[in-house]
């Protein structure tokens, strides 16, 4: 049986890549009967009904390493998170929430720093070295230059890739200069309050070669990290984890206690302040979530 990657959902049908070729196919009553929803990125088994036409039946989703609900989307292995230096301006609190995210479910990250050429070079050396501190890959981009496929092309073979980021900071333009053509639309800022109009309404893989895939994925820049208990956030800041056995108190929340290795470090300068703070914020807003659960 031919197998596949589901590369884009619409109203009546999967349109499945295998190999060569993509086929439009419906999906068996049993999904639905099951409770089973396929999403984008599941690699699945079909049956070819009209080879001619392109058409099939989807009939098995393989097991996934990893499933999200918002974007959905499964087995992705990798995001880049896309950070606007200006218009609009860099929202690192966000950069740090979808970083613990992808720690969460396992998957790669790499930021890259875009529309660099809108301000001044120190600027941006001094946030992209914060983040290489850490031990995150990071790439310095103008959306718009000729050198953007040489800067990302080499991490994106073998992968099934998202871009994340607020709406403006140049996802879509990005993707369209790597395959050199308009496949994804591009968002416009408004000029009266510099914030993007998000244009992707839908998660779709674009094949760059075979076996590399790359998504624009709504969802990302809203997601909540509901699913990360405010005791467990610390071991996804992963800068946080050679000190985590060394605080004096077991379930510490490195916030408030004493003799807290997590706030020494930062003290020390080991740990990035201004990540610290971001850390804080999102332990108190999962706090609030979780005491409003009931």
């Amino acid at each position: 049986m031919p197998k596949g990657i589901i590369t884009c959902v619409n109203t009546l049908f999967y349109q499945v890549k295998v190999e060569e070729k993509t086929y439009n196919c419906l999906a068996r009553g049993k999904f639905k009967k099951n409770k089973i929803s396929p999403v984008v990125g599941d690699k699945v088994e079909i049956t070819i009904t009209n080879e001619q036409n392109g058409e099939g039946v989807l009939e098995a989703i393989l097991p996934r390493t990893n499933e999200l609900k918002r974007p959905k989307m499964a087995n992705l292995t990798q995001i880049i998170f896309v950070v606007s230096m200006k218009m609009p301006d860099p929202d690192l609190l966000l950069l740090d929430k979808q970083l613990a995210f992808a720690e969460y479910i396992g998957v790669n990250s790499i930021i890259c720093f875009n529309k660099i050429d809108l301000v001044d070079k120190k600027t941006v050396e001094n946030l992209s070295k914060t983040y290489k501190n850490i031990g995150y890959t990071v790439i310095e981009t103008n959306a718009k230059e000729d050198e953007i496929l040489k800067k990302i092309e080499p991490f994106l073979k073998n992968q099934i890739t998202a871009f994340a980021g607020n709406s403006g900071v140049g996802k879509s333009t990005i993707i369209n200069n790597i395959f050199g053509a308009k496949i994804s639309e591009e968002g416009n800022i408004s000029t009266k309050n510099k914030k993007g109009k998000n244009t992707t309404t839908k998660v779709t893989l674009y094949e760059l070669d075979n076996n590399s895939y790359l998504a624009d994925t709504p969802g990302f820049a809203t997601f909540d990290l509901y699913n990360i208990s405010s005791d467990e956030l610390a071991k996804y800041f992963i800068e946080f984890l050679e000190y985590l056995p060394n605080c004096k108190f077991i379930g510490c929340s490195h916030i408030k206690e004493e003799s807290c290795a997590v706030k020494t470090a930062v003290e020390e300068e080991k740990i990035s302040n201004s990540r610290y703070q971001n850390y804080k914020k999102i332990y108190e807003d999962l706090k609030e979530m979780e005491k409003n659960k009931w």
